[in-house]
């Protein structure tokens, strides 16, 4: 439930009601806006006379939230969230760019990825040091050396970094590398790595399950939220449907359907979704059109060698057009490419 205060209501008045929430076993979670606070409510929602909260000096109204996610639905927390990776921050006034590639195959290839995708006006350099692949005997990623990669990455070019993790080894090691960790779509519903990433602190990107409804996503979120860590940021990557003429079917309706329902920022990954480079740029400008606070785009200095998901990487100079092209987009959605 949330418990709405009245327009200027004192902070004394909302300490009152939090505080004969919390004496009751339950959390709070205040949401404070110019104008209104919101008194976020966690717990068994029995234990509470609302008809008394009701009579409270300053208390406006008690509404219920019926869906089973609340920390991280937009009715609990109004405003958008912004995370902060880095020195960038994703939110709604920016479109964050992460580009790079799949795996971290090398340094000197990712130092001349980064280098690329930097120039050409990406914040965030994605590379993957474990990966989680469909057969045992594809490359499964350097670990904790590709991590090592990632933070030379970011000395050189002041780029921020991020890394998806697979185990509770993982987070540890990646905390002394990257920003930002990154939750793929076959661990979305593993629990205890939620719960990991979430006790963490860490910037945490979620990306959507492969057959995942939009609730389960969200409620996937709040196993993050519920450790104490409000920085997380939605990805879409499409999901798996009938279709076979792409690797996935992107979901662009995911991107508003969000902005709805939560506070969380979303990004969408059109590399992942379709699997074929040439379709990359027309759904990034896609998501971008449709709200999307950024994008996640797989960039490779060789595609046709790539160890990892080469057909879906683009090359320099398709990224460097990429990023040109989506230029009025960006003006059209009122947001700024931050450098």
């Amino acid at each position: 439930m949330i418990i709405v205060m009245k327009p200027g209501a004192p902070q004394s008045a909302v300490q009152s009601v939090a505080g004969v929430v919390r004496d009751k076993g339950l959390e709070t979670h205040l949401s404070q806006g110019e104008q209104v606070t919101i008194i976020g409510v966690v717990g068994d929602k029995t234990r509470l006379n609302s008809q008394q909260l009701q009579a409270m000096p300053y208390v406006d109204r008690i509404v219920p939230i019926t869906e089973s996610y609340k920390l991280s639905n937009r009715k609990f927390h109004p405003q958008p969230t912004r995370v902060k990776v880095g020195n960038h921050e994703i939110g709604p006034d920016t479109l964050t760019i992460m580009a790079g590639p799949c795996a971290v195959e090398t340094e000197e290839q990712l130092m001349t990825i980064a280098r690329a995708v930097k120039k050409s006006g990406a914040q965030i350099v994605r590379g993957g040091a474990y990966k989680p692949r469909t057969s045992p005997y594809s490359f499964q990623g350097l670990e904790e050396e590709g991590l090592r990669y990632m933070a030379e990455a970011k000395k050189e070019t002041g780029l921020a970094t991020i890394c998806e993790v697979i185990s509770e080894a993982a987070i540890e090691a990646a905390a002394k590398y990257v920003d930002m960790i990154q939750i793929g779509a076959r661990n979305m519903q593993n629990f205890q790595l939620l719960r990991e990433a979430g006790r963490s602190k860490m910037p945490v990107l979620l990306k959507r399950g492969l057959a995942a409804t939009i609730d389960e996503w969200l409620n996937a979120a709040e196993y993050i939220i519920a450790e104490g860590n409000p920085n997380v940021v939605l990805c879409e990557r499409g999901i798996r449907t009938y279709e076979t003429a792409t690797r996935n079917t992107l979901d662009l309706s995911a991107v508003p359907v969000i902005r709805e329902k939560s506070h969380l920022p979303i990004i969408v990954d059109p590399s992942h979704a379709t699997g074929v480079a040439a379709y990359v740029p027309p759904l990034a400008k896609a998501g971008v059109a449709c709200g999307a606070d950024g994008l996640m785009i797989e960039v490779h200095n060789d595609p046709a060698h790539a160890l990892s998901d080469g057909p879906q990487s683009l090359t320099f100079e398709q990224f460097g057009t990429l990023m040109s092209d989506l230029a009025p987009y960006i003006q059209l959605a009122e947001r700024k490419l931050t450098l």
